[in-house]
């Protein structure tokens, strides 16, 4: 029985245990945040092309990645072309599969957008994929940011999110609270 599946153009990681899928437009630095992430101990899936797939579980479905075959190990980073992970950085630096949770999309946003952003919330939504809604989170990119550190971030917070609790609802109580007990 064949599954629906979808080819997706991005960087698709194990962080944390967490299947995260950096999407952008090309030259965003989706490859070279990957090897950041690998160098910090998390796990290629897959460069460039991903595999998604809709896996049966007993109580419904989950979306799976894998890597195509001909590109598995293997990353290609601007300025230093094609590496092999597994050969470079050993076995436990790579990862069959994992199930999608998380898709972080990298852009490109002026100073006045991130200015204009949500600096509470942040800029959270949800994607739709083979007819299952993800957690997606946007990732301005810019000079100077470590986005390595930001993308585990973003996943920590994720799943803090997924477990009910939200940062920017807790400190929007805290400030409620505090502004009551000056009354």
């Amino acid at each position: 029985m064949t599954h629906p599946s979808v080819s997706l153009h991005g960087v698709y990681m194990d962080i944390f245990g967490v299947g995260v899928f950096l999407t952008g437009n090309s030259g965003i630095g989706k490859s070279e945040i990957a090897l950041g992430l690998i160098s910090r101990g998390h796990r290629l899936i897959a460069d460039d092309s991903t595999e998604f797939y809709l896996r049966k579980t007993a109580e419904n479905s989950e979306i799976v990645g894998k890597c195509p075959e001909i590109l598995r190990n293997f990353l290609e980073v601007r300025g230093l072309g094609i590496i092999n992970i597994k050969e470079m950085f050993g076995e436990n630096a790579i990862k069959d599969n994992v199930t999608l949770q998380l898709v972080t999309h990298l852009t490109d946003l002026s100073d006045e957008d991130i200015k204009n952003s949500d600096r509470l919330h942040g800029m959270h939504s949800k994607i739709t994929i083979l007819g299952k809604e993800v957690a997606r989170v946007v990732v301005p990119v810019a000079a100077g940011r470590n986005l390595s550190v930001l993308i585990e971030t973003a996943v920590r917070n994720h799943r803090l999110r997924v477990n009910g609790y939200i940062a920017a609802k807790d400190f929007i109580d805290k400030q409620r609270d505090f502004l009551d007990s000056q009354r």
